[in-house]
């Protein structure tokens, strides 16, 4: 086959879901696949271990992104007989010029679903284009069953055949550490000296970090340690928030708020923290939850939408809903620690069945049956 994938995504969504899915998923396919040939459309720097004896990189720019989806693509994948065109960004830039099929992967319809927590310009883009996308697609992949049935939920005209299901996973470097070097590493570059839990994952309303804070403000007086909560992240609009909530139950020395952390200290984070916490309301897959596991680290989170297929029964699983529940697992867990280490050690062993290496081969079987 001669593929081509439109791996931009890389440098302009670096840090995101989209990003870490799009860079993981192409290193692996070039990893398992030396039959097939790929053309790999690249804007930006660090292109060099993707070049390989059977992958072309075609150089783009940041800028222009109309131009390159509506001609320069098109016009190249004509000429040189591209078998199948495949774009990572929930299908974003596809149009009707391609002469080639082309495969979306569709990792979420949280516009559809929960429009509020998204911005108005990706918002208006996503409802405007997200149609053309299903109906001019060759086939779907996305990460989850619950983000296939949302597909075929809100787009019933679609053959359920046409959609494959490629689990996401991990990085390598979630990986158990010592615990000791990471808390230290921790207390001497972020100045948290104290035993902490964690969340990683944004502020968007979506991911309810407000009744995670509700809920440690509850119980942090029942705790058998003093507990710091860590909330890692940019703090923008919503992250500004918070803060406030915190100042007004004047627990802002309990609650620290890190900034912006660079993707090689989360390791760091998820081993030295002693539970985390992800207590979001939709995730299209959800890999933070994953990455702590990956970790050794205990897990509470949701029980809706995709979660539970990732964290299997190897994470205390509650209704993000019920402010109850939260903070009564928190204080249980944290309370008891042979609890604290029977979850660490079934969500690590959870976190072996899912690995970038499965991930693309689901991909390279979705590509052969399409073509067949």
């Amino acid at each position: 086959m001669k593929l081509s994938i439109d791996a931009r995504g890389i440098n302009l969504y670096k840090g995101s879901g989209i990003g870490t899915y799009t860079e993981n998923l192409l290193r692996e396919l070039l990893n398992i696949d030396q039959k097939n040939t790929y053309s790999i459309f690249w804007a930006g720097e660090n292109y060099g271990e993707f070049k390989r004896d059977n992958s072309k990189i075609i150089f783009t720019s940041k800028k222009h992104g109309t131009f390159y989806e509506d001609y320069y693509y098109p016009s190249y994948i004509e000429e040189n007989s591209i078998d199948l065109h495949h774009i990572p960004q929930n299908g974003i830039g596809l149009n009707t010029s391609y002469t080639s099929p082309v495969i979306v992967t569709i990792h979420d319809l949280i516009p559809y679903i929960l429009p509020e927590t998204v911005g108005r310009g990706y918002l208006e883009r996503f409802l405007r284009d997200m149609p053309l996308i299903i109906n001019n697609s060759k086939a779907i992949l996305t990460v989850s069953e619950y983000s296939k049935k949302d597909i075929l939920k809100f787009f019933p005209s679609v053959n359920e055949d046409k959609i494959f299901v490629t689990p996401l996973a991990a990085n390598s470097t979630y990986k158990p550490l010592d615990k000791q070097v990471c808390i230290d590493y921790i207390k001497n570059k972020y100045h948290i000296s104290s035993p902490f839990l964690l969340y990683i994952g944004g502020f968007s309303t979506r991911k309810n970090v407000k009744e995670l804070i509700l809920s440690f403000n509850s119980i942090y007086k029942s705790l058998n340690k003093d507990y710091k909560l860590v909330l890692c992240g940019s703090v923008r609009d919503e992250g500004a928030k918070l803060q406030d909530l915190c100042k007004e139950l004047y627990i802002d020395d309990k609650v620290i708020f890190t900034g912006f952390v660079v993707d090689d200290d989360l390791p760091y984070f998820y081993n030295a923290c002693k539970l985390f916490i992800y207590p979001s309301l939709y995730e299209g897959f959800g890999l933070p939850p994953l990455e702590a596991m990956s970790c050794g680290t205990p897990v509470i989170t949701s029980n809706l939408t995709s979660i539970p297929e990732v964290t299997s029964d190897a994470a205390i699983l509650i209704n993000p809903n019920n402010k109850d529940e939260l903070a009564s697992s928190m204080l249980q867990l944290l309370n008891s620690y042979d609890s604290l280490i029977e979850y660490g050690e079934k969500g690590y062993k959870n976190s072996l069945n899912f690995t970038w290496k499965n991930t693309a081969i689901s991909t390279l079987k979705a590509y052969e049956s399409i073509l067949k």
